[in-house]
């Protein structure tokens, strides 16, 4: 009587495994996005420093806190970028834009305030976060 046995099949660790970052990580990755609240602090450019800042110190001791620090980085160059359109609209047009570029600021306004925050949570939480409609240009 033979007693046949299943193979074993030995368990290799994915290469593309997502590893879930932890303590330090996350709370730079947090940091990352809300260093652009700095903008309310250094009139404006702060969006773009803080998320600099934390991306250039953190990029290659800590991958997923600088991997966050850079797409926030990016979005808020978006966002300046577009900000910056909305007052050349209004300039080009002698102020009468201002009836179209003041709503579509203040929608542009609470649309990073409130991706930001989403943003900020996401990677507080360990989640690789992408804001949408996002110029990648920082690589």
């Amino acid at each position: 009587m033979s007693v046949e046995t299943e193979p074993q099949v030995e368990m290799q660790a994915d290469p593309q495994e997502v590893v879930v970052p932890v303590g330090d990580e996350r709370t730079w990755a947090l940091l990352g996005h809300l260093s652009a609240f700095s903008a309310f602090i250094v009139a404006g450019i702060g969006c773009v420093l803080g998320p600099l800042i934390i991306w250039l110190i953190k990029r290659d001791t800590l991958p997923f806190a600088g991997d966050q620090a850079k797409e926030a980085l990016n979005f808020n160059i978006t966002v300046m970028l577009a900000g910056l359109a909305l007052w050349i609209v209004t300039i080009i047009t002698l102020g009468i834009g201002l009836i179209l570029t003041i709503p579509l600021g203040l929608a542009l306004f609470a649309y990073w305030l409130v991706f930001t925050i989403v943003a900020a949570v996401n990677a507080n939480n360990g989640i690789r976060y992408r804001y949408p409609f996002t110029l990648r240009l920082v690589q």
